[in-house]
């Protein structure tokens, strides 16, 4: 048996994740008491859950260095977490700040995630996928992932995470 077939049979079936929406606009629609509407977390914790994972925590924020950071490490604490999504704040704007947040938390790279998630946006989109800036990594023995906000990143992430989370997990905690 192949060493990545055995670390998939020994992997947890089912994997607890965090679901983080980034969108400032939308943050203070609910600071406001105002409905608002968040398709990608939705698409991203439905997908997860159709595909038997946990989503045991999910939270909207606001763009905010501070903000993220301060999510990202109480998340990172969590005993009940084994994988965090952050969807949005992905772009090159003055203020995306996701990756600028997330990443010098993250101990390994998962450079590959990033490489596979841009060609299937490409296969979609086309060369605008190119402005994406989505990342993965291991922090705390824990899947950190940042993509953007929109329905179709979450979809392509699902695609692209979804059976892989369980192997992604053990290998993290091993």
């Amino acid at each position: 048996m192949m060493s990545h077939e055995l670390h998939r049979k020994r992997a947890p079936k089912k994997v607890s994740i965090a679901i983080v929406t980034v969108s400032t606009s939308r943050y203070e629609q609910k600071v406001r008491g105002e409905d608002y509407i968040d398709d990608t977390g939705d698409i991203l914790a439905n997908g997860m859950l159709a595909k038997g994972h946990s989503v045991v925590y999910r939270e909207l924020i606001s763009d905010d260095i501070g903000q993220i950071r301060s999510v990202l490490l109480a998340l990172l604490n969590r005993n009940d977490v084994d994988a965090i999504l952050f969807c949005g704040g992905t772009g090159i704007t003055k203020t995306d700040l996701t990756i600028e947040a997330v990443e010098p938390y993250l101990e390994k790279r998962l450079d590959g995630f990033a490489e596979i998630f841009r060609m299937l946006s490409y296969q979609r989109i086309g060369s605008a996928a190119m402005l994406s800036r989505a990342i993965a990594g291991i922090a705390r023995e824990k899947l950190v992932v940042c993509i953007p906000g929109s329905p179709d990143a979450a979809k392509t992430a699902i695609e692209l995470l979804a059976d892989e989370l369980p192997h992604i997990v053990y290998m993290a905690k091993s």
